[in-house]
């Protein structure tokens, strides 16, 4: 859980206290009442689909061998449909079509709720958004190993969805 030391409203110096059955973060005065609740955020990820194949991306920052889903934190007044499609625009710069909806899947060690979709790109040209993202590749379906970790879960049940039977890295 993260850690604040002050009431982000009033300022107070915050104590632990039981809210909702959980030892939580919270303001010790009554008048103020603010908790941190620390609920899990949602993140959007695609599995991207284009001529028969799946784009993976890796990011700025991960090992060379990583790559995975076009993710993203939705936006104020956006839907996850929106965010998604938005995200692969700014990733990846492909115009996509929505899919379907392949499920949802907690994250618990970033505190996420991964949304995932199926989206199909159009045609153009691949251009990377270079401050996230340090490459791409396209793997047939047939030949991508998931991960064990929520997107790669995510694209586990998309293949199977398919037919396609994978076993994890």
């Amino acid at each position: 859980m993260p850690t604040f030391s002050y009431c982000p409203v009033c300022g107070k110096e915050l104590i632990k206290a039981q809210h909702g059955g959980k030892e939580r973060q919270a303001c010790p005065d009554p008048s103020c009442g603010w908790v941190h609740w620390d609920n899990p955020t949602p993140v959007v990820a695609a599995v991207v689909e284009r001529k028969g194949k799946v784009v993976l991306v890796r990011n700025v920052g991960w090992p060379e061998k990583w790559f995975g889903l076009v993710t993203g934190f939705l936006e104020r007044n956006e839907t996850p449909e929106e965010g998604i499609l938005r995200e692969v625009k700014e990733e990846i710069g492909l115009d996509a079509t929505m899919g379907s909806l392949i499920g949802l899947y907690p994250f618990y060690m970033r505190n996420q709720l991964i949304i995932a979709y199926h989206v199909e790109a159009h045609e153009g040209e691949i251009v990377l958004q270079e401050s996230e993202i340090a490459e791409c590749k396209e793997i047939p379906m047939e030949s991508i190993r998931p991960w064990k970790a929520a997107t790669g879960v995510a694209l586990k049940d998309w293949l199977a969805s398919k037919g396609i039977e994978s076993e994890f890295r």
